[in-house]
């Protein structure tokens, strides 16, 4: 003879830390996210999500003449969802899009994000030629040295 348990909530401590988790992504797929093309020939752009095609694939849309991406499908593999997003309706016109980017201000808050500033420093780092590498390489010794002699004299 069984007797039921008594139906009382789980209250054991892992089960209410479960209840306080927050979410752990905030950039999702939607109409009007701005994304970073990281593979192709448009590699290093932004553009704006117009339309979800599936699981694999959106349409994406520069607005062409402020980044120089013209619509096209692309897999998600191959771009990067940013944080800023813009508002527009599901497969919204050019001119449209190109109004709500200025008015947003997208490339601006683009130019102001970290992420933006480490790809502008990867692009002029790859550009240095021999001799601009070599004033680097002698302005990092001297910082260092400076810096040296300051810890030296705090120390003492």
């Amino acid at each position: 003879i069984h007797q039921p348990l008594p139906l009382q909530p789980d209250t054991s401590p892992s089960f209410v830390k479960a209840r306080l988790v927050k979410m752990v992504f905030k950039r999702y797929v939607e109409v009007g996210r701005v994304v970073l093309i990281n593979y192709g020939p448009d590699a290093g752009k932004l553009a704006t999500i117009i339309d979800v095609v599936d699981q694999n694939k959106c349409l994406i849309d520069g607005p062409a003449n402020l980044t120089g991406v013209t619509r096209q499908v692309i897999s998600y593999g191959r771009i990067a969802l940013t944080d800023l997003t813009v508002k527009i309706s599901r497969n919204a016109r050019q001119k449209t899009l190109t109004a709500a980017w200025t008015e947003a201000d997208i490339q601006a808050k683009w130019d102001a994000t970290s992420w933006a500033k480490k790809l502008a420093a990867k692009r002029k780092r790859a550009t240095l030629s021999d001799f601009d590498r070599f004033k680097v390489m002698v302005a990092k010794k001297q910082k260092s040295s400076i810096i040296a002699k300051k810890m030296k004299e705090l120390a003492a």
